[in-house]
C-alpha cells in the first residue's frame, strides 16, 4: 500500500479501525498459507546471483520510513511543564495532542502533572477554575484543536471574568503538507486563540521547541500575576511528533520561572487614604474580589477593627468572617447611604456598589451615596480591560484611585492608618458598639426568617441549609459553589471563618459553572486531606455537565453535591414573569421554555449511572437530615455523592 493510500485509510477513526481489521485478516491468511509445505521443486540447478543482486542484498534501500524514535518534541514539552508548579492536566481526549498525551502518561510517568479524564472541554476548564481558587495555584488544561476550544469557550470566559489563572494548551495538526486529508484540516487552525483571544490574558503559537519553552514559562508567570487570568499556548502538531536527536536537544534551554511581586499602592496615596478613613465619622469598607488567602482575610479584619468600620462583602470571595460583628453585609444599603468615606477593595462593579439601576422600560439610576461621600478605590481592574467583552462594567469615578493589588497593599495601608490614629484608637469604640448591636439584631432575624416554611414541601432553602449544618458542623467543611440563588442562607446562618470555606461565584455568570468548579475545588481539598467539600448546585446548572460525577468517581474525588432541584431555570422564570407583567399579559405562561418537568429528571439515578452515590429525590423535609447524614458518611468513605432535594424556587 503506497503512502497516499495509507493516509486515506486513516481518514476517520472508524475507517482506520476497519482498515486494521482487514489488514489483520490478510495477515492471518498469509500466515496460514506459509505453514503449508510447498510442493517439491524440480531438481534443477539454481543460477548464481548476478553482481547487481549480490550488491542489493548488502546495500540499504534508498529510503527507509522511520516508524520509531527515542525522543520527540512532545517529550521536551513535558520537560518544560515539569519545571512549573502544575499538579494536574485535565483533558477530554482529542487527536491533535496525541503525541503530547502519550508523552505525559509514559515519558512523564503521569506524575506532576497527572492526566485527568473529563468528558467535555468545558468541564476541563471549569475544573481548573474551581481548583485554582482553592489550591491558590493554577492547573493545566489540554483542548482538542478548533472544536475543543469552541467547547471550552464559556468556561474560559467565566475564569477570565473571575480573574482566575489557568494554564491552557490547545493543538493544531501542523503545516499543510503534514496534514492528513479530512478531519485534520477541520480541527487545525492558523490562529489557535482567535476564538477566545478577547477573554484570555495572553496567548502564543510557538513555532519552535525553544519558543514553546519560553512561551510556556512566560505564560505561567503572566497567568499568576495580578490580575490573574487564563493564558493559552498552541502546541503545533509537527513540533510534538518530530524526532529530537541528542544534538538538537542539547541546544534547547528551559528558562527558570520567575514569579514577580504583586503591585503595591503608592505610599503617598496610602497616606492620603489613611487620613480620609481616620477622619471619617461613618467609614464603610466594601470588599469584592479581594482576598486570595487567609492572610488577606486576617488583614481585612485588622483594618476593620482598627477603624471599627463595618464591612460589606459582595461575596465574590471569602473576605470577612460572617460571625464577626463588623461583618455588616445585610445592612449594606443603609450603611452605604450614610457613609462619608467608602473604601472599595477590588470591586467587580464600583458603579453598581454606589448606584441603584431600576429595571424598567426606560432604565434610570440614582446615587445611593451622599454627594459629599469620599470614595477610595484600590484595584488591579484597570490592568486587564479589553474592548469587546463588557466585563469591565460602567465607568465610575473615585476621589482616590489606587491601581494596585488590594491584598498585597493591605499591610501598608494598615501601617498608614496606625500612624494616623496614633494614641486615639479608643475614639472609635462607640462606633464599634453600634456595630455589635446591629450584628446581634440581624443574626436573630436570620434565624427567625429561616424558620418560616420549616415543614413545607417542596423544601425551603433555609431548612436545607439548617439540616446540612446539623450534619457537618463538627467537620472541616468547605463550600464549593455560590449561594445567591438560594437566599444567601449559608452566609446568614453559617460561621464562615476560613478563606477556603467559600470560593465565590463564577465571574461571568455562565450557566454550568457550579458542577465543574465543584469538581476542581473538591480535587484541591482532597489533596489537603481531612476536609468535607460541599456543593449546592441548581438543577439547571447541573444539567450542563452531569458527567462531572463520572470524572469524580473515576479519579476518586469525594465531595457532597446537593441538587437544589426546583425543576426550572428559575432566574429565567422570573425574567419572563417580569416581562409579562410589564406587557400586561399575565404570568401563567412563564413556565414555557423555562421549566424542567414532564418528565422530571432522576438526578440520583444519573449519579449512580456515572458510578457515584445517588440519594433521593427527597421532598419530605423530615427525611432530609437522614439523607444528608448518609451522604456525609459516603463522602468520608471516599465517594462522590449526589443528593437530589426537591426545593422551593428560592
Amino acid at each position: 500500500m503506497d503512502k497516499k493510500t495509507s493516509d486515506q485509510a486513516g481518514l476517520h477513526r472508524r475507517g482506520f479501525l476497519k482498515g486494521v481489521a482487514i489488514a489483520s485478516g490478510s495477515g492471518l491468511a498469509v500466515s496460514a498459507q506459509a505453514q503449508t509445505p510447498p510442493a517439491a521443486p524440480a531438481q534443477t540447478k539454481a543460477p548464481l546471483p548476478t553482481a547487481a543482486q549480490t550488491a542489493a542484498e548488502h546495500e540499504a534501500p534508498a529510503h527507509v520510513e522511520a516508524l520509531t524514535t527515542e525522543k520527540t518534541g512532545s517529550d521536551f514539552m513535558v520537560d518544560v511543564c515539569k519545571t512549573l508548579n502544575i499538579d494536574y492536566m485535565a483533558s477530554c481526549p482529542g487527536s491533535t495532542f496525541r503525541a503530547l498525551q502519550e508523552s505525559f502518561i509514559n515519558y512523564g510517568q503521569n506524575k506532576k502533572p497527572e492526566w485527568l479524564t473529563c468528558l467535555h472541554e468545558e468541564v476541563s476548564v471549569g475544573m481548573a477554575h474551581g481548583y485554582a481558587k482553592v489550591a491558590g495555584k493554577p492547573m493545566a488544561v489540554m483542548m482538542h484543536g478548533t472544536v475543543g476550544v469552541q467547547h471550552a469557550a464559556m468556561a474560559i470566559y467565566n475564569a477570565y471574568c473571575d480573574r482566575v489563572p489557568i494554564i491552557m494548551f490547545t493543538a493544531s495538526a501542523g503545516p499543510v503538507e503534514d496534514r492528513r486529508p479530512g478531519v485534520e484540516w477541520f480541527h487545525s487552525v492558523q490562529d489557535g486563540a482567535a476564538t477566545v483571544r478577547d477573554f484570555v490574558k495572553w496567548d502564543d503559537y510557538p513555532w519552535s521547541l525553544q519558543s514553546f519553552a519560553e512561551s510556556t514559562v512566560r505564560g505561567y508567570g503572566l497567568a499568576t500575576a495580578q490580575p490573574q487570568s487564563p493564558i493559552l499556548i498552541t502546541a503545533d502538531g509537527k513540533l510534538q511528533e518530530m524526532e529530537l536527536d541528542k544534538h538538537e536537544e542539547s541546544k534547547l534551554k528551559i528558562p527558570k520561572l520567575t514569579i514577580g511581586t504583586q503591585t503595591v499602592g503608592d505610599p503617598a496615596a496610602l497616606k492620603e487614604a489613611a487620613k480620609m478613613l481616620v477622619a471619617a465619622e461613618n467609614p464603610v469598607i466594601l470588599v469584592d474580589r479581594y482576598a486570595r488567602s487567609q492572610a488577606g482575610v486576617d488583614a481585612l479584619v485588622k483594618l476593620a477593627e482598627l477603624l471599627q468600620a463595618p464591612v460589606v462583602d459582595s461575596r465574590s470571595r471569602m473576605n470577612m468572617p460572617t460571625q464577626h460583628y463588623l461583618y455588616q453585609s445585610p445592612r449594606g444599603a443603609a450603611l452605604i447611604a450614610q457613609a462619608d468615606c467608602i473604601l472599595s477593595l477590588e470591586p467587580v462593579d464600583l458603579f453598581g456598589q454606589l448606584n441603584r439601576v431600576r429595571d424598567q422600560i426606560e432604565r434610570t439610576w440614582r446615587h445611593t451615596t451622599k454627594a459629599t461621600t469620599k470614595i477610595i478605590n484600590i484595584t488591579t481592574h484597570d490592568l486587564l480591560v479589553k474592548a469587546n467583552y463588557q466585563d469591565f462594567q460602567r465607568y465610575s469615578s473615585a476621589d482616590l484611585q489606587i491601581t494596585a493589588d488590594a491584598e498585597a497593599t493591605m499591610p501598608y495601608l494598615i501601617e498608614a492608618v496606625q500612624r494616623e490614629i496614633g494614641e486615639r484608637k479608643s475614639m472609635f469604640d462607640p462606633r464599634g458598639q453600634k456595630m455589635r448591636d446591629a450584628w446581634k439584631g440581624f443574626a436573630a432575624r436570620s434565624h427567625a426568617e429561616g424558620a418560616l416554611g420549616w415543614d413545607s414541601s417542596p423544601i425551603s432553602s433555609a431548612r436545607m441549609y439548617a439540616e446540612l449544618w446539623n450534619q457537618v458542623k463538627t467537620e472541616d467543611w468547605a463550600f464549593l459553589t455560590p449561594n445567591n440563588y438560594s437566599g444567601n442562607w449559608q452566609h446568614r446562618l453559617w460561621p464562615i471563618e476560613k478563606h477556603y470555606q467559600y470560593i465565590g461565584g463564577s465571574g461571568g455568570s455562565g450557566v454550568g459553572y457550579e458542577p465543574v468548579a465543584a469538581l476542581g475545588g473538591a480535587l484541591a481539598h482532597r489533596d489537603v486531606g481531612g476536609r468535607l467539600p460541599i456543593a449546592i448546585i441548581g438543577d439547571g446548572n447541573f444539567n450542563m455537565a452531569p458527567h462531572v460525577m463520572w470524572t469524580a468517581a473515576h479519579h476518586k474525588i469525594p465531595f457532597l453535591a446537593i441538587i437544589q432541584n426546583n425543576r426550572a431555570y428559575h432566574q429565567e422564570v422570573m425574567h419572563i414573569q417580569r416581562m409579562a407583567n410589564r406587557h400586561n399579559r399575565g404570568v401563567e405562561n412563564a413556565v414555557i421554555g423555562t421549566t424542567i418537568t414532564d418528565p422530571n429528571i432522576d438526578y440520583a439515578a444519573l449519579a449512580k449511572g456515572y458510578g457515584a452515590v445517588g440519594i433521593g429525590p427527597i421532598s419530605d423535609p423530615k427525611e432530609l437530615g437522614a439523607a444528608i447524614k448518609k451522604g456525609v458518611e459516603a463522602v468520608k468513605a471516599g465517594n462522590p455523592v449526589l443528593i437530589d432535594v426537591i426545593m422551593q424556587p428560592r
